[in-house]
């Protein structure tokens, strides 16, 4: 998901006027039968989630948010997104926080690159890890995607292990989102001491605010 995007918006308002009102605001609200980040289970049930987005240029920022297994899981983004001919790239900067305890603090540098049917991303990290040694790690993934029908292969690297595939098919129903993916976790991911796999419905709806 996810993705997720708030300090963005802090810097939009520092923008001059006549570029903060060029940008484009957006919001999004939704449900998900599960929620699977990178292979690893966030929740036991079906959770909310919402966010706000402001691009303008390329340059983009804004905030996510979703129901976790305790409280709620918050990620502020920015970062920018261009391309050259069929040639796609992307640099960014995603945090996620949470309440309750639930986790501790997670930053990250994010690279992104695409050609076509195929992209690859690669983000290096730093884990808070409560009173623990702060852990650095690395994660790549790399999809082919085709009329809405997408695979990915995901790996985490350093102070973290494990890998996933997913698998799933994304289109639009009367202005919704939807999408059905199956995740298959390795035991590292999964938390279970064998491998996982899981079906993942989700169903979301994107607003304009102009």
């Amino acid at each position: 998901m996810g993705r997720t995007r708030y300090l963005l918006i802090a810097l939009g308002l520092a923008a001059s006027p006549s570029a903060f009102a060029a940008g484009e605001f957006s919001a999004n609200i939704g449900m998900m039968s599960d929620y699977i980040f990178r292979g690893i289970k966030q929740n036991t049930s079906a959770a909310a989630f919402g966010g706000l987005d402001y691009e303008h240029s390329g340059f983009y920022a804004g905030t996510w948010a979703a129901e976790v297994g305790q409280g709620l899981e918050y990620d502020l983004y920015l970062g920018y997104e261009g391309s050259v001919g069929d040639f796609s790239y992307g640099v960014g900067y995603t945090g996620y926080f949470y309440t309750d305890d639930f986790d501790d603090t997670y930053h990250e540098i994010n690279l992104t690159a695409g050609y076509g049917l195929f992209s690859v991303e690669y983000s290096q990290g730093r884990y808070d890890n409560f009173d623990g040694p702060t852990l650095d790690y690395g994660f790549w993934a790399g999809t082919i995607e085709y009329e809405g029908f997408y695979a990915t292969y995901g790996a985490f690297t350093k102070d973290f292990d494990g890998d996933y595939v997913e698998l799933g098919y994304g289109t639009e129903v009367s202005g919704f989102d939807v999408s059905l993916a199956a995740v298959i976790s390795d035991s590292d991911l999964s938390g279970t001491g064998s491998s996982e796999t899981a079906l993942v419905f989700s169903i979301g709806k994107t607003f304009d605010l102009r």
